[in-house]
């Protein structure tokens, strides 16, 4: 049914809940700025709800670490150019060897530096988001029959091979 028109309305609809609700529940002042990895994640999880970069353990662990690193990187060298670029292969180097790739979160390191973000910003807004994300996800998938649920799996890993 994904792939009806009515399906496609069902999906476009959920994506916008699932965004609004995120915005909502970090609030200001919060700005949606650092939620820009959700729009990617959205598209996931409203989209692609069986792919494993969608799955719980690539949303969760990959925005989580990926926002650390990107907290990290800043608090310990600052925002020079070197400290993206540092930031966003350590990123890359943590999903692959966690198995939690979700591509939208590549672009917290980025997000994080540019935001001279701290510790707190690991609850609000990257937690607190991406739980209401999947919890909004996980609900709207419920409420069409037939549709495909979100999650399937909780822990499932990432199966990406690096060249």
């Amino acid at each position: 049914m994904r792939n009806t028109r009515v399906g496609l309305l069902w999906n476009a609809l959920g994506i916008g809940v699932g965004i609004a609700a995120a915005l909502y529940a970090v609030a200001p002042p919060v700005t949606p700025f650092l939620l820009a990895s959700l729009g990617g994640s959205a598209v996931f999880l409203f989209g692609l709800p069986t792919a494993q970069a969608a799955q719980p353990r690539a949303l969760f662990l990959g925005h989580l670490g990926t926002a650390l690193i990107g907290i990290v990187c800043y608090q310990t060298f600052g925002d020079a150019l070197w400290v993206y670029a540092l930031a966003q292969a350590l990123a890359l180097v943590f999903m692959l060897a966690t198995g939690s790739v979700h591509p939208p979160a590549g672009a917290n390191p980025l997000i994080m530096i540019h935001s001279h973000a701290g510790y707190a910003a690991l609850w609000q807004p990257v937690l607190v988001g991406i739980t209401m994300l999947a919890a909004v996800a996980a609900v709207w998938s419920r409420l069409q029959p037939g549709a495909q649920h979100y999650p399937v799996a909780w822990r499932v890993r990432s199966e990406v091979r690096p060249s």
